[in-house]
């Protein structure tokens, strides 16, 4: 079971209990649980989105449906995945939002990652995303030409992670050399030393993250991006986009499976299984949930990107699409991908 199972208290209601009106809490015994597992921690960024979308979903699951927050962190996901698979409950009461890259760990060759992807039943995401590589403005760095001059220095939670892993794809299809710092906390952490010159940038940070946590780094120009990706354009950004640069077919190719995980967003699954109309039925609740005014307006007041949802069809089609992708871009991007596991 979930390793942590967060319970309401009258002095914590703040979204981890909902579809409860006080009106309704005698027949709250007879209402029907609706688990949602998140495969991260509480306070993550998955984690606030799940709240919040909980706070809303419960009024299109109907029959005062309570909606619970399991946290089950650990394995960069994989821990709650896999058991979303292998364990998890077959009647439509347990869905879950996993990390967005983990639907590929089984094309990079990860043995820890025990599912077939394209068995889940893919509900929908509330975002798509965009990440970027920036550095600090006293870098003398404002271009990948001037990247090709100078090793950059990029900071990573780990060799593994996702900042690690894009820096290496970066480094590979433009040709420029990095030197990763690995062993931080946090992004927030990185970004901290970043600031006191113990690194040059990060090769992943969230467009909508920078927007919400360091707004006033991007109005005074604090940090520089010089490429960004994903599937979405956002001139706003100031930077090239890698596909407007990138002319190769197998460098193209390459990149797209490695981006693939932000066109995921924060996505949303039931286990293998489960009857087609209950799933129709989520499916349903959830685009309900992402057009809904009072949800939006809250996504906006926490500085989420809710602007760009996906459906659950959306989602299966990625995960055939890549998984369809050529041999020799799969090759190259697995073996970048294994350079972090061996480290």
């Amino acid at each position: 079971m979930p390793a942590k199972l967060f319970k309401i208290t009258a002095a914590a209601m703040m979204g981890l209990l909902v579809g409860q009106p006080a009106s309704t809490q005698e027949a709250d015994s007879k209402a029907t649980q609706i688990n949602f597992i998140v495969s991260a921690d509480a306070g993550n960024s998955y984690d606030t989105f799940a709240r919040l979308i909980a706070r809303h979903l419960a009024k299109y699951t109907g029959n005062q449906q309570t909606i619970i927050i399991q946290n089950m962190p650990g394995a960069g996901g994989l821990r709650a995945t896999n058991w979303l698979y292998t364990v998890a409950p077959k009647d439509g009461h347990t869905f879950g939002m996993i990390n967005n890259t983990l639907a590929f760990d089984p094309l990079y060759g990860n043995k820890a990652a025990q599912f077939d992807a394209s068995k889940f039943n893919w509900l929908g995401s509330p975002s798509k995303e965009n990440a970027l590589l920036v550095v600090y403005h006293t870098v003398p760095v404002k271009n990948l030409e001037d990247a090709r001059s100078r090793e950059l220095i990029l900071s990573a939670t780990g060799a593994g992670s996702t900042p690690a892993f894009f820096a290496r794809v970066l480094s590979s299809l433009f040709d420029f050399k990095v030197k990763i710092i690995a062993g931080y906390k946090s992004q927030t952490e990185s970004f901290l030393a970043m600031e006191r010159g113990e690194n040059d940038g990060n090769a992943s940070p969230f467009w909508s993250a920078l927007n919400a946590e360091f707004p006033q780094w991007l109005a005074e120009k604090k940090i520089r991006p010089i490429v960004y990706y994903g599937t979405l354009r956002v001139p706003e950004i100031g930077a090239p986009h890698v596909l407007d640069l990138l002319k190769d077919p197998e460098k193209r190719a390459i990149m797209e499976i490695a981006q693939a995980g932000l066109d995921m967003g924060r996505p949303i699954l039931m286990p293998p299984g489960v009857d087609p109309g209950k799933v129709t039925m989520m499916c349903k609740a959830l685009a309900a949930t992402f057009a809904d005014e009072d949800y939006k307006a809250e996504c906006k007041k926490l500085g989420l990107n809710c602007s760009s949802p996906s459906t659950g069809e959306d989602l299966s089609n990625l995960v055939a699409k890549i998984y369809a992708s050529p041999k020799n871009a799969v090759d190259k991007i697995t073996s970048i991908y294994m350079q972090g596991q061996q480290n």
